[in-house]
């Protein structure tokens, strides 16, 4: 692990390097112990949910044995309920008779990360783990965070958002299964789903993903009709579709981060 002096860490989680980055500005004393609960945080949701450790809750329910009392199962397990229902079983956490919420747990750890950090007075902060990126506060005084959406086949930057609360999720990178036919799907490149909840944005942008070029880009006008979603598409062959809301998150800036 290592630490930049002041404001960032950089660790693992859930296969990827994690960052954490705080900007507000808080004494030394006070910020080594936010970014300390903040990675005990990552390995404690790691430990639980990560369905390749054979000691993991996840692992443990797929065999029917004895569980912890953890009431973050239930509400994971919960809402993973309600994205499956929200997208018509295209984010399905349940595939061949096996529970595996790794399309909606990265999102929604560091969703509840940024919350955390966020009550423990750290307002101005980004997180980035791959392709799951939060944005609260500032970069600096008034000026908003600039995110690089990437290609994640030619990490190529598709995007450059500003925001000062912004939740991004990037599908593309890992294995997405149809599961209508329980094969990988072909036709894609990457899913990006920006919005106000980074776990749900993650099992959106991993629904849309599944779906294909066509279906995905009727849901991703659907989803953006309600308002609180916005979507980029980008198909195998290149072609991209952007939900009009989009562009009011897009400019152009030097300086990216993700």
């Amino acid at each position: 692990m290592t630490t930049f002096p002041g404001t960032a860490r950089v660790g693992d989680f859930m296969g990827s390097k994690v960052s954490v980055d705080i900007r507000t500005a808080l004494p030394a004393r006070e910020l080594a112990p936010v970014l300390d609960h903040a990675f005990r945080w990552l390995r404690w949701v790691e430990d639980t949910f990560d369905p390749d450790n054979e000691d993991s809750q996840i692992v443990r329910l797929n065999r029917g044995q004895t569980l912890r009392q953890v009431p973050e199962l239930i509400e994971v397990l919960h809402r993973c309920g309600e994205m499956s229902e929200a997208t018509d079983g295209w984010f399905d956490a349940r595939r061949s008779g096996r529970v595996d919420p790794s399309g909606y747990i990265k999102g929604w750890a560091l969703e509840r990360l940024s919350r955390a950090l966020t009550q423990a007075g750290a307002i101005d902060h980004l997180i980035v783990a791959g392709g799951d990126i939060r944005a609260r506060g500032s970069l600096s005084p008034g000026e908003p965070w600039r995110i690089a959406v990437r290609d994640p086949q030619t990490g190529a930057v598709r995007r450059v958002l500003f925001a000062h609360d912004l939740a991004v999720a990037t599908s593309g990178r890992a294995k997405i299964v149809n599961p209508r036919t329980d094969e990988p799907q072909q036709a894609m490149s990457s899913v990006t789903v920006l919005g106000p909840d980074l776990g749900v944005a993650d099992a959106y942008a991993t629904a849309m993903y599944a779906m294909g070029p066509v279906l995905a880009r009727q849901f991703a006008v659907s989803l953006a009709a309600e308002g609180a979603y916005q979507s980029l598409i980008v198909a195998r062959d290149g072609q991209e579709f952007g939900t009009p809301g989009l562009a009011a998150h897009c400019g152009a800036g030097a300086l990216l981060a993700g």
